[in-house]
Parts: C-alpha cells; sequence; structure tokens
C-alpha cells in the first residue's frame, strides 16, 4: 500500500507534502520571483495540512487564498508589504486585516479529507519547482489554491471530513 499524505495524497517522488513544501521554502530564498507566492504557498500547506500550523490562523488563511484568487498576486503582495511594514518594530500599528474582512470565513466542520490537488502533484525536476518558467508556476499555485478552497467550501453533511 502506497504512503499518504495527511492531507490525503499520495506521496510523490520527493516524499510528502512537507518534503514539497520545505523545498518550495528553500528554492523562495533563491529566487525572488518565485518568492511572490510565497503566502498563498503557506497557506495553501497549512489549510491542506491544518495540524501543522495553529487553528486560530486557519480562518485568515482561507481569507487570504480567496483575496488572492479574487485580486490576484500583485495584490497579495502589496497587502503583505502593508501588513510588514505595520508589524516593523517602530511602528505602534498592529496587523490590519480589513481587507480580509468581505471575504467568507472558514466553513465549520473540516479540515477535508482529500483535495483534488496537492503539493505532492507538483513536477519537479532540473530547475526545482521552475523548470517551465514562473508563469507556469503561478498557474500551479493558483490550481493549489482553487484546490483548497474548493474543498473546504464543499464541507458538509455526508462530505469526507478528518475533523
Amino acid at each position: 500500500m502506497a504512503a499518504h499524505c495527511d492531507c490525503g495524497a499520495p506521496a510523490g517522488p520527493l516524499g510528502e507534502c512537507a518534503d514539497y513544501y520545505n523545498t518550495i521554502l528553500a528554492e523562495e530564498q533563491l529566487d525572488p520571483d518565485m518568492y511572490k507566492w510565497h503566502a498563498v504557498v503557506v497557506c495553501v500547506y497549512l489549510l491542506q495540512h491544518p495540524s501543522r500550523g495553529h487553528e486560530k490562523y486557519l480562518d485568515s488563511q482561507y481569507r487570504w487564498l480567496q483575496f488572492y484568487l479574487d485580486q490576484g498576486i500583485d495584490a497579495v503582495q502589496r497587502l503583505r508589504d502593508h501588513q510588514v511594514a505595520r508589524n516593523n518594530h517602530r511602528s505602534r500599528a498592529a496587523y490590519d486585516m480589513s481587507p480580509l474582512d468581505p471575504y467568507a470565513p472558514l466553513p465549520a466542520g473540516g479540515p477535508p479529507a482529500r483535495f483534488r490537488a496537492s503539493f505532492c502533484d507538483l513536477p519537479y525536476g532540473e530547475g526545482g519547482f521552475i523548470l517551465d518558467g514562473h508563469e507556469t508556476y503561478g498557474h500551479r499555485m493558483k490550481a493549489l489554491a482553487e484546490a483548497t478552497l474548493d474543498a473546504w467550501k464543499n464541507l458538509g453533511p455526508g462530505s469526507p471530513s478528518r475533523g
């Protein structure tokens, strides 16, 4: 029987999703164009593997993904930069989560048992995760975000969940 990740995905050539996630984080450190999807990568990973994060942040991570799919990666970068500036030790301001207020809260009953796309599905080769360019990598991150939101949105009576 094949090994499966916590999110229900079978392990890929690099291992479980955690292996993919950690490799992506390492590659981001060397590639600023890849790093622009960092917030999306983190939110997707933690929503697909909530035991690896903190439950109190899942709602905002869910809203961040909705914000991303609604407004795009450039808007995510602007909001992230705004949050970092507000979190500066010289600033007395706290995080401003109001841009995420219009988005739906995290549905109850999760986490989902499976997602139609996971980190284990990502291709990896010479050039790492950017083997066929940053634009294609961005499309893959968008597909992961959509699969993550869809699985959470579809929770309900009779749907598979681990919760």
